[in-house]
C-alpha cells in the first residue's frame, strides 16, 4: 500500500530520484504529505478500539530517548521523568539544528555563481536556499543575514 503510495505521485512530479538538488526538497515533501495522507486514511478506516492494558504498571523515575521522522528530517528527543511520573528534563534536536551545516555549504557553493545580480536578488536567492531546508527559519530566526560589500 505504502510503496504503491509512493511511486505514482513520485513519478508524476517529473523528479529524478535520488535528486541532490536541494531546491527538489519541497517536491519530496509533498510526495511525503501524498503518502501520509492516504496511510491516514488507511489507518482510520482500519481503526479499532484497542483492549485495555493487560499488566498492570508503576510510575517510576525514568529516562529514554527516540528519533521520530519529521517533515525536514530526524527529530531527535530525550525525556527524563522523576518517581512522580512529571517530566524533569527534555532534550530536542530538531531537523534545523541538524542542517544548518548543509545550508551554509550550499550558500558557500551559490554566491559564486550569483554575484553578478543585484544586493537584492542575491538577498532573496540566499533565503529561498534556506527555506527549502526549513520553510520558517529565514523568517521566524532571521537566520539569513547578508551584507554584502562590493569592490
Amino acid at each position: 500500500m505504502i510503496q504503491t503510495a509512493i511511486i505514482e505521485p513520485a513519478d508524476e512530479s517529473c523528479v529524478p530520484w535520488p535528486c541532490f538538488n536541494p531546491y527538489a526538497g519541497i517536491v519530496a515533501r509533498a510526495v511525503e504529505l501524498v503518502m501520509a495522507c492516504e496511510e491516514s486514511l488507511r489507518r482510520i478506516d482500519a481503526y479499532t478500539e484497542p483492549d485495555p492494558p493487560s499488566l498492570e504498571y508503576t510510575v517510576r523515575a525514568a529516562e529514554g530517548c527516540a528519533a521520530t521522522e519529521a517533515p525536514r528530517g530526524l527529530l531527535y528527543h530525550r525525556f527524563r521523568i522523576d518517581d512522580r511520573g512529571l517530566v524533569q528534563s527534555v532534550r530536542i534536536v530538531p531537523p534545523t539544528s541538524q542542517n544548518y551545516r548543509r545550508m551554509e555549504d550550499d550558500l558557500r557553493l551559490l554566491i559564486p555563481a550569483i554575484l553578478e545580480r543585484t544586493d537584492a536578488e542575491i538577498v532573496d536567492e540566499c533565503e529561498r536556499l534556506v527555506r527549502n531546508y526549513d520553510p520558517c527559519i529565514s523568517c521566524s530566526t532571521h537566520a539569513v543575514k547578508v551584507r554584502i560589500n562590493r569592490l
